[in-house]
């Protein structure tokens, strides 16, 4: 499972966030109080959908564990911020390079794709973690936990130092 190496220009997004962590993952219910209303988001640049992961700037990432927080976000990309509903929020997704992978399963499968990319690719590429928020691409070919759901995995990187 190789990435695609791309660069990311900036994304206007608009959606719900919570804090939480893997101990007491909030997920499902984030993407409940979202997807309802998710409609009343005017000014879409796609059908897609973002599921962001943002993390502490201090945060090193050899010792996360469970107990970690985070802000996680649901949201979709927009075109502007003229129209924010109510009880929902912007965040500008700064742009920069991007290593993507396809996970390709059920979405309570993920975590064996989180571990070889951590674990083996990461590790063992020319790259290191960048600071910044990390996120899924939930496209046309997202099923939840079908196990022929695809979606991408955006992981923030940069040249070793």
């Amino acid at each position: 499972m190789e990435p695609d190496i791309r660069i990311l220009p900036e994304k206007k997004l608009i959606g719900k966030r919570m804090t939480m962590n893997l101990a007491e993952n909030k997920t499902p219910q984030l993407w409940r109080s979202f997807m309802p209303r998710r409609k009343e988001i005017t000014n879409l640049r796609s059908n897609d959908l973002f599921s962001m992961q943002v993390y502490d700037q201090t945060l090193n990432f050899g010792e996360f564990n469970e107990n970690t927080l985070f802000e996680k976000w649901a949201a979709v990309e927009v075109a502007d911020f003229e129209n924010i509903p109510e009880n929902m929020e912007s965040v500008v997704l700064p742009g920069g390079v991007y290593a993507v992978f396809l996970h390709r399963g059920a979405a309570a499968e993920g975590a064996r794709t989180f571990s070889y990319i951590f674990g083996t690719w990461l590790p063992g590429s020319e790259y290191q973690l960048d600071n910044r928020p990390h996120f899924e691409i939930l496209g046309e070919k997202y099923k939840n936990d079908d196990p022929a759901s695809e979606e991408e995995v955006w992981i923030p990187v940069k040249l070793k130092d």
